[in-house]
């Protein structure tokens, strides 16, 4: 897949991953892309290492979308974790 894809599949895991988790998060539409982003190339990884499938096959693969989507899941959850409480300070 080309770059133009891992952007669009990012975007679309990122948005995906925060209506699963909504919540207030300290970040914006840049940082929900990169999130996505950086969870599709986690998921792709964890689905080699764990299970030892190619899971990032092409664009339209459910496999692709799934492992975006769990890594983009993970990310969230640790972004928030170490970010969520500076809002107060």
């Amino acid at each position: 897949m080309g770059i133009i894809a891992w952007i669009f599949i990012g975007l679309l895991a990122g948005l995906i991953a925060k209506a699963l988790m909504p919540g207030k998060d300290p970040g914006g539409f840049i940082i929900t892309m990169l999130i996505g982003i950086a969870g599709g190339l986690l998921g792709g990884w964890l689905g080699k290492v764990i299970f030892g499938v190619d899971s990032i096959d092409g664009f339209f693969d459910l496999s692709t979308w799934i492992a975006a989507i769990v890594g983009s899941l993970i990310l969230l959850v640790l972004y928030r974790v170490f970010t969520g409480n500076r809002r107060h300070a």
